[in-house]
């Protein structure tokens, strides 16, 4: 059967429109979950798919999911996040969202036997920027736990790439083969409070300056494991905060992302013990808290198969690569066969008013999820996948 195009200005009109919910007057948007206008652009995501005859619902966490009316399980589950971070931009989570109902609506208009089997969700509480949502992937994680989750034999999102590597290579598409793994740790650092303009340096014991060398340390240990690693100090905080004064306290906060357990574990032990090193030599103690570990996702070899191939057949500018942020596909890939598509990001901004993507990378991205539901849908039922195996695979 043909595979159908996609509403291209369908597709990006209702970008726009549910970009302008939330919107303040220098275009971010404040669409963050729970808040008024992450309900009002969840109500207006659940007309939109009853005006096309679709049927929608909500679970108890708030995830709208849409299908056709006749449709029976199990499905293939496309979609993405609805909220935003304070001040966000107009496409991350939402692009996925906006391209998850084209899709259904698109196979759906030409009656393509791949819509019966097809469901889409617009997820809760992603980005985790509220006191309760506990890191954030809240709407998929309930998902991942509901036993609906047994009734659904895959997942593909779409995403922007919120980043730079895309663009500076001249890529189209991306078939993402996984997400790193992210772990986050506390460090405390004591010392000794003294007077700065008397004690000598010889005679400190800085926590501030312990708190700085391992900080300045960090790039070079995780490029030494693994060259594709990334690290950042997220804030340096000194005691007493004052410039006559040798801080005898510091706290530094840390994250380390990798595309393999192997590597992030390589990285901790060289940052405890570049740690340990450091606070012998300037007279000071020191702890490393690990404060939260997600694990790395490897996506579905078949499904990722399957999206390269449909790439590649909508651009020679195609190829795989991981992902460096955090996704909803993340924990979908836990409990059923998952894979992404990236399309670039312009500039590489991302959670801010200057995310962009151009409109002919945008359409693309959701052409290529089409097909790629179509394949993925032809791969589920001649083989027969099931989660268990996929995983193993």
């Amino acid at each position: 059967m043909t595979i159908p195009s996609i509403n291209a200005e369908r597709l990006l009109t209702d970008l726009t429109y549910l970009g302008q919910i939330g919107a303040g007057a220098d275009g971010s948007i404040y669409r963050v979950a729970g808040s008024t206008a992450d309900l009002a652009g969840r109500d207006w995501i659940d007309k939109t798919m009853r005006v096309a005859g679709l049927h929608t619902y909500r679970d108890e966490t708030g995830n709208v999911f849409s299908r056709r009316q006749d449709s029976e399980g199990p499905w293939l589950l496309i979609g993405s996040h609805a909220d935003t971070v304070p001040g966000g931009g107009y496409l991350d989570g939402a692009y996925g969202v906006i391209a998850a109902m084209e899709v259904l609506r698109t196979l759906h208009e030409a009656d393509h036997p791949a819509a019966a089997h097809l469901e889409t969700v617009a997820f809760w509480d992603e980005e985790g920027v509220t006191p309760q949502s506990n890191g954030g992937l809240v709407g998929s994680t309930a998902l991942s736990n509901h036993p609906h989750i047994q009734d659904v034999h895959g997942y593909l999102e779409l995403h922007v790439e919120q980043g730079p590597r895309m663009e500076r290579a001249g890529l189209d598409l991306s078939a993402v083969t996984g997400i790193v793994g992210v772990r986050r740790f506390l460090v405390q650092v004591r010392g000794q409070e003294n007077h700065a303009g008397t004690t000598p340096f010889a005679l400190r014991a800085d926590a501030g300056r312990v708190a700085t060398r391992f900080s300045a340390a960090l790039r070079d240990i995780c490029q030494g494991v693994d060259e594709a690693s990334i690290g950042n100090i997220g804030s340096i905080a000194l005691e007493p905060d004052a410039p006559n004064v040798v801080p005898g306290a510091a706290k530094v906060q840390v994250e380390i992302r990798a595309g393999s357990e192997k590597s992030l574990d390589g990285i901790e032990e060289m940052l405890r013990e570049t740690l340990q090193t450091i606070a012998a030599e300037e007279q000071c103690t020191a702890q490393m808290q690990t404060t939260s570990a997600k694990p790395v996702a490897d996506f579905d070899t078949r499904l990722v198969d399957a999206v390269e191939e449909v790439c590649l057949h909508r651009s020679s500018k195609a190829e795989r690569m991981l992902s460096y942020a955090g996704h909803d596909a993340s924990v979908m890939s836990t409990r059923v066969p998952t894979a992404m598509i990236f399309v670039p990001s312009t500039g590489g901004y991302s959670h801010s008013n200057l995310e962009h993507t151009p409109d002919e990378q945008l359409v693309l991205g959701t052409q290529a999820l089409l097909e790629s539901v179509v394949a993925v849908s032809n791969i589920m039922l001649t083989q027969d996948v099931d989660s268990e195996h996929s995983l193993a695979a």
